[in-house]
């Protein structure tokens, strides 16, 4: 007897840095989401595509979910909770070296309230013993009644597996929604910008990096197989622009040629890649902007 077709949506939600995108990339086993060291790196939605067995997971990676000051800001949290509203199964994500907060005691309170199957996933538990991860587990459950409770290490892959097997039974039966060979629904000119923004985030300091978006003007298909992508980065400030650019384009230079890498090992092909850099005050507070990396737009 065959198992059942089952297909349906975990979103991944928690706090700024718990380690989401690290999560999202290793079930899926391949780089989707962008990381790096600094907290709110994520923006926008995005899915990763996964099967395990007859089950199709789709699993959403959430932006941080935090105190919002700028639109961009609202329009990545507003994007977090819908990522949950909409999803079969919420995952709240907590990093066990930091610990249950205020701030995720709040977000699990509010995934509580709104009475949906949801599991608590500890994440880097590598670093933490276990006497110290019994108490937060059940202070979590005290707050919300999990359905489940997993410790994992996104970094080194310990528990992934348990929590991929037990994601694949959890999903209802139903129809796949995309192709089974597919690992993402992420235009590839959204795939573009993102991996030239993570590069900006590893590569540029302090408040540089979260004052500026990236946006793919063109990307054209050439006749000997190879892609050409055109891409402007958008930044607050004059001085952003400097840093950004670096003495003689060497930063620049850098940023480009690391993207170009990246994206010719998930686009499978070459890449010429071309960065322009621009000064756009407010650009986090346009509609526009926000729209173009993949956020919807909030009401004024």
């Amino acid at each position: 007897m065959t198992s059942p077709s089952r297909c349906g949506f975990a979103a991944i939600v928690g706090a700024p840095n718990a380690g989401k995108s690290t999560l999202l990339n290793r079930l899926v086993g391949a780089k989707l989401s962008i990381v790096s060291p600094k907290a709110q790196t994520t923006r926008a939605r995005v899915l990763g595509i996964l099967m395990q067995g007859e089950a199709q997971i789709l699993l959403v990676d959430t932006p941080g979910i935090f105190k919002p000051k700028r639109r961009l800001d609202r329009a990545m949290v507003a994007a977090a909770w819908t990522g949950a509203k909409d999803a079969d199964l919420t995952l709240l994500l907590i990093d066990a070296k930091t610990g249950v907060s205020a701030h995720v005691r709040e977000i699990a309170q509010r995934i509580g309230a709104a009475g949906r199957r949801a599991w608590l996933v500890f994440n880097k538990t590598d670093l933490v013993g276990p006497a110290a991860l019994l108490p937060m587990i059940a202070e979590c459950n005290a707050i919300t009644p999990f359905e489940e409770t997993y410790m994992v290490s996104a970094a080194n892959g310990d528990g992934v597996q348990d929590l991929l097997g037990a994601l694949a039974a959890a999903m209802p039966e139903g129809p796949h929604l995309y192709p089974d060979d597919d690992l993402t629904d992420m235009p590839d000119r959204l795939l573009a910008a993102e991996i030239v923004r993570e590069q900006i985030f590893l590569r540029t300091q302090e408040e540089v990096p979260y004052g500026a978006t990236v946006e793919t003007e063109s990307f054209t298909e050439r006749k000997d197989g190879s892609v050409r992508i055109d891409a402007t980065i958008y930044v607050a400030r004059s001085g952003h622009k400097a840093i950004m650019i670096g003495e003689g384009g060497k930063r620049i230079r850098e940023i480009g040629s690391a993207a170009r890498r990246h994206l010719a090992q998930l686009l499978e092909r070459k890449v010429h890649l071309f960065l322009n850099v621009k000064e756009r005050a407010g650009w986090d507070e346009e509609g526009a902007r926000l729209r173009a990396i993949g956020l919807n737009d909030l009401p004024e």
